[in-house]
């Protein structure tokens, strides 16, 4: 062995009667004295020199250690990526007034003195409220599960209903989302329940079962972000959508009675309105057209007023410049008029003198077979032209 050749046999520490040298050249009796220090470095630097020839041992360690701390330096080197933000971390402490880092590279203190998350900000995350999604065998969304504890909600009009919906958020600013809330989902959920509950009883069960949904969206979404804003949560609300508002199961088929009662009611209405629609116009119409004869005859008897009083005015000219002549021909003309119409018979008085027989002439039966005469040769001229027709054809 190596140790064999040294002085005093034995082991490396010399013999183990106590006769050899201790590893400082020192007896084993304890009456050696005590290693020298400075003869120890100096055989050190020695052997330093035998590994590393020409004296450079420093200036390689230096290198070395400089080298170490570079690259310790170089991981404070750190990348956020697009879809990322960069939260700086310094002894376990965030900077609250310092803006999380946006995509890109950045440098910060290594570790272990310093640290980054990341968090994901443009992730749209879900939390379902009132129901629990069920995964099927595929993977996909199964028939979801009611939870009435969080999905029956009382009205404004004290009527409960049954809200399912669903909350889509992401992460707005990573610093707060990060240090200010412990269960982001959680909270999410908590808030999400507590607003709706708020406005749905100050809603009406007819509105929050049939055509105030849109409303109580968008209201629930304002106050959920009110909400998280207050609490500096650093959460985003991106949309409330509601999944189901019906009645409970209880009263579901009294509800859909009513429902049709209503619809019934509505078809009614707009066929009545359909009615009164095409009556009022006609109406209307009729009532205008009464209205312009009216006008008319108004008119027409005011310009045949309006002629005679100008006619008499010309006669009682015309009588005041002729008396006579003028009374003569009114009389001559009222005259005609009465026997015009009148139906006539003539006797000759003079021609009966002699013979004692008035000679008669009856003129209304000489006119009336006249008109019988011609009506007749009328009807023979029709039935000719109908009888010659097909054979001309």
């Amino acid at each position: 062995m190596p140790w064999q050749n040294m002085s005093g046999g034995g082991g490396p520490w010399g013999a183990p009667g106590g006769g050899g040298q201790g590893p400082w050249g020192g007896g084993n009796g304890g009456s050696g004295t005590p290693p020298d220090l400075d003869e120890v470095l100096r055989k050190s630097q020695d052997r330093l020199k035998q590994i590393f020839p020409g004296g450079g041992s420093g200036k390689i360690l230096t290198l070395i250690i400089t080298g170490l701390v570079a690259i310790w330096l170089a991981t404070g080197f750190y990348r956020v990526q697009a879809d990322e933000q960069g939260v700086e971390v310094l002894f376990g402490k965030v900077d609250r007034t310092k803006q999380p880092t946006p995509p890109g590279l950045h440098y910060f203190y290594p570790a272990p003195f310093g640290e980054v998350l990341t968090p994901k900000v443009t992730r749209v995350n879900r939390v379902d409220v009132g129901y629990v999604s069920r995964t099927n065998r595929r993977g996909g969304r199964g028939a979801p599960q009611d939870v009435p504890a969080e999905s029956l909600m009382l009205t404004q009009d004290e009527n409960i209903v049954d809200m399912d919906f669903a909350v889509l958020w992401r992460i707005k600013n990573g610093t707060d989302y990060l240090f200010n809330i412990r269960d982001p989902e959680g909270t999410v959920k908590v808030v999400a329940e507590s607003a709706m509950r708020e406005v749905v009883g100050q809603t009406s069960f007819d509105d929050a079962v049939t055509v105030g949904r849109e409303l109580i969206q968008s209201r629930t979404k304002a106050l959920m972000q009110k909400y998280l804003d207050d609490y500096k949560s650093g959460i985003d609300i991106v949309n409330v959508q509601l999944e189901q508002s019906d009645p409970p199961k209880e009263v579901i088929d009294a509800f859909n009675d009513v429902q049709r009662a209503r619809q019934d009611r509505s078809r009614m209405r707009n066929e009545a309105e359909a009615y009164a629609n095409s009556i009022v116009p006609e109406a209307r119409g009729q009532a205008e057209q009464k209205i312009k004869e009216a006008e008319a005859y108004r008119e027409q008897q005011i310009q045949e007023a309006t002629g005679e009083a100008k006619r008499f005015e010309d006669v009682y000219a015309s009588y005041k410049a002729a008396p006579e002549v003028t009374k003569r021909r009114m009389y001559l003309e009222v005259i005609g008029q009465v026997y015009g119409d009148a139906q006539k018979v003539i006797i000759d008085q003079k021609a009966g003198q002699g013979s004692g027989v008035v000679p008669y002439l009856p003129l209304p039966e000489v006119q009336r077979r006249m008109r019988e005469s011609s009506e007749e040769r009328a009807e023979q001229g029709v039935d000719s032209d109908t009888q010659t027709t097909p054979n001309q054809r």
